[in-house]
């Protein structure tokens, strides 16, 4: 995910609303961002509910891009110590894959709300954000998020998601209007309410390129919170492509050597 660079963001008088067409480049351009090549994650899921107390799970990612768009295997270990590994693609043709009980498999529609793990707010739809490569998209607006301007487009979803998933009625991203980076997602209900929320929350630059070291993750409806923090990264890696294979999901991956690795700050 590209992020904003730190400087002053324009007023929201001085951005005209762009037409049909600049919002189409601006959301073809964005589609193609990201953090440049390969790259490997460490990362916490900080559980916070509303009521209870809070919980830490540990995870790794690794991420990069193919011909469909970006791709990453992500594993996280919850509460009981058992990995849980998943392979998402993002892109026009996005799709999920799972190993559970030593088989790779496909997640449906359907399966793509469940948590990737027990207790925390993080599901694999909200991992992949297919909701950003739906054809009917709008540009609403401009808003003012995170202090920044950012345009606001609205997702409809497409025949068989809005099957699987009725009480879904739209998706909404908004998009820095100096950078092109994602600020904050909302995941919207048929009454309107807000369902789901990204946001966010801090960046770290690394190797001259700002990437997210925090986001949260709330639900709409229970206000419960997980917030993921990134504690540790390692760029311009050179991945073997088998990684990313959905059968590569059943094979132990380990880091990268420590001398790539950056160890991050709370």
């Amino acid at each position: 995910m590209a992020a904003p660079a730190a400087s002053s963001p324009p007023e929201l008088s001085q951005i005209g609303k762009p037409d049909a067409v600049e919002a189409a480049r601006i959301l073809d351009q964005f589609r193609r961002s990201g953090i440049a090549g390969e790259y490997y994650l460490e990362f916490e899921l900080r559980a916070l509910p509303r009521r209870g107390e809070e919980r830490v799970f540990n995870g790794r990612l690794w991420g990069g891009r193919n011909e469909q768009g970006a791709i990453n295997r992500i594993e996280v270990v919850d509460g009981d110590g058992r990995k849980h590994r998943l392979l998402v693609q993002n892109g026009a043709h996005a799709a999920v894959w799972r190993l559970a009980e030593a088989r790779v498999s496909p997640l449906g529609i359907a399966a793509l709300f469940a948590p990737v793990i027990p207790g925390v707010e993080v599901t694999a739809f909200d991992l992949q954000m297919p909701f950003l490569y739906w054809p009917d998209a709008v540009l609403q607006s401009i808003n003012r998020i995170l202090g920044r301007p950012a345009h606001a487009f609205l997702f409809r979803p497409p025949a068989g998601f809005a099957a699987e998933h009725p009480e879904v009625a739209a998706a909404r991203a908004f998009l820095d209007t100096q950078f092109n980076a994602l600020l904050r997602t909302e995941l919207i209900g048929r009454d309107g309410k807000i369902l789901k929320t990204f946001s966010l929350v801090s960046l770290k630059t690394v190797d001259k390129q700002p990437v997210p070291k925090s986001v949260d993750f709330l639900n709409g409806i229970t206000r419960d919170k997980t917030r993921l923090q990134v504690r540790g990264i390692a760029l311009n890696l050179d991945l073997a492509p088998s990684l990313f294979e959905p059968a590569a999901l059943a094979e132990e991956i380990g880091p990268p050597a420590v001398a790539k690795m950056l160890r991050l700050d709370p």
